[in-house]
């Protein structure tokens, strides 16, 4: 007879995590909308929400930067500087969990781990190429940036504000990087296939 495993889960963070019921309303508020919209809560809110202010103040970066309306970057191509930035800064949590995002928004199931192992070689345009140049010399050469480099980014079609938003992004997620390697913060296993594989039709 098969015996089931006894084993616990591992836990998503070395810190404790508060329980959803103990946390500040607009917090649990926040918390629960992103339940609803993904069936799952993403472990980097309920790691965050042990420090309500910190969490109000990280996430209202976020949504700035990642929710934004307008400007020359599309969902997709924010979500890959993300995982580009990441993978070089060894960010488990972040490459694992934008990385499901990349496969979502740009329908490519295998470019997410393109663009984590090493973006040059990637399915990606020429214009993402210069994108991603300029966010990983942010991330790892920050003090090195000149003019040229805003020069290759308008020659590839971006504006010098959205040279400021990769740059920002890339920044950010440095910080969330951080972060999350700090506090041993695990990705969700939903992460994992998200993006993947087909969802199962209805009947």
């Amino acid at each position: 007879m098969a015996q089931t495993s006894s084993k616990s889960p591992p836990p998503i963070s070395r810190f404790s995590v508060p329980k959803l019921e103990e946390l500040p309303d607009d917090v649990r508020a926040r918390i629960l909308a992103v339940q609803e919209k993904a069936g799952f809560v993403p472990n980097v809110f309920m790691v965050l929400a042990r420090r309500p202010d910190e969490f109000r103040a990280f996430f209202a970066y976020h949504d700035a930067l990642m929710v934004k309306e307008g400007g020359g970057l599309s969902k997709g191509e924010r979500e890959m500087i993300v995982v580009a930035t990441s993978a070089a800064n060894d960010c488990n949590y972040c490459v694992v969990a934008h990385g499901a995002l990349v496969r979502v928004y740009e329908k490519q199931p295998l470019l997410a781990d393109q663009v984590a192992t090493n973006y040059r070689t990637a399915d990606i345009s020429p214009r993402q190429r210069a994108m991603l140049d300029f966010a990983m010399k942010v991330a790892l050469r920050s003090g090195e940036i000149e003019e040229a480099d805003f020069a290759r980014l308008r020659e590839e079609g971006f504006t010098d504000e959205d040279g400021w938003d990769i740059a920002s992004i890339a920044a950010f997620f440095g910080m969330s990087n951080r972060i999350a390697n700090a506090t041993g913060m695990r990705p969700n296993d939903e992460f994992y296939l998200m993006g993947r594989v087909p969802k199962a039709r209805a009947s």
